[in-house]
């Protein structure tokens, strides 16, 4: 994380922290690596953007990214669900995007957060969007340029088209569950919130009906570098948790973002039938017509 950032960075230039290079990720060209991008920085139509918490984002990131308001991109009116189509096109406008542009997203958090922001744009239209392997921890360890500036791109001409191809309802997947029609569902949660001992406020705890586990940690390397693991490693604890990877699939969590990153990881392995669910236990657990199981 960027806590590190004044400990590991001196004079605008990043040290490597200690612990072995993991293996790079060779996957399919959602994820781009930090060699990629650092011969890139300055290239025209390319928009990077930091899905971190603003705060680490003022404290240090990559030269020329532009900072979220903040990681899940929720709605003011209900913060259940995504912010509505006029708010993200401001938004994406602010950074620079246009409908021609392309998007690489990073974090420092195994890339949950990039994940989900995303989701967010092809939620409103937009495919051009890769997510950096590694994010700020592989690119910090590698001791690539950082800085505290904010860049100041000329606005964009971002217009949102809404896609409901790569969402579900909760009244859409509520009803196909009563009727024995819900598609496969891969809860990404934590243990804990998988077997109700940890109920996250809800008024109600378990999982949905059907639904299988496997957390979403799982997939990824540990640190320094946090990248994800290889494909076929990522396939094969999707399968040992009884899912298949070309499945059509439901993914949630508790507010839809490792759901997000559940999505991610089924489009990374080739799968266009997968789809968040972004109200997650948020909404499904605090309503009274919803079912809820326990292991």
């Amino acid at each position: 994380m960027r806590e590190a950032y004044s400990r590991a960075v001196r004079g605008g230039q990043a040290t490597p922290v200690g612990g072995s290079e993991a293996v790079m990720y060779q996957g399919k060209d959602l994820l781009v690596s930090t060699e990629w991008l650092a011969g890139r920085l300055e290239q025209p139509g390319l928009v990077l953007v930091d899905a971190g918490e603003p705060l680490a984002y003022q404290r240090a990131h990559i030269p020329g990214a532009s900072g979220v308001p903040h990681p899940y991109l929720k709605g003011r009116e209900n913060p259940l669900l995504v912010m509505p189509p006029v708010d993200f096109e401001a938004l994406a406008r602010s950074w620079g995007v246009s409908n021609s542009t392309s998007v690489i997203v990073y974090d420092d958090n195994a890339s949950l957060h990039a994940a989900r922001v995303w989701w967010v744009f092809r939620r409103y239209g937009h495919h051009d969007v890769r997510v950096l392997d590694g994010g700020f921890n592989a690119w910090l360890h590698e001791g690539r340029p950082v800085t505290s500036a904010p860049p100041h791109p000329q606005t964009g001409t971002f217009t949102a088209r809404p896609d409901t191809s790569c969402s579900i309802s909760v009244e859409e997947l509520r009803d196909a569950v009563a009727k024995g029609e819900a598609p496969a569902i891969w809860d990404t949660r934590s243990d804990e919130e998988w077997t109700g001992t940890n109920s996250r406020g809800n008024r109600r705890t378990g999982h949905v009906p059907g639904a299988h586990h496997l957390e979403w940690r799982r997939l990824m390397q540990g640190p320094p570098s946090r990248r994800f693991r290889p494909i076929e490693e990522i396939r094969a604890e999707i399968r040992a948790a009884g899912l298949d990877p070309d499945a059509e699939t439901v993914t949630y969590c508790q507010a839809g973002i490792r759901g997000a990153f559940g999505q991610f990881i089924l489009t990374l392995l080739g799968n266009d039938r997968a789809r968040n669910y972004d109200g997650s236990m948020g909404e499904w657990a605090n309503r009274d017509d919803t079912p809820l199981v326990l292991p």
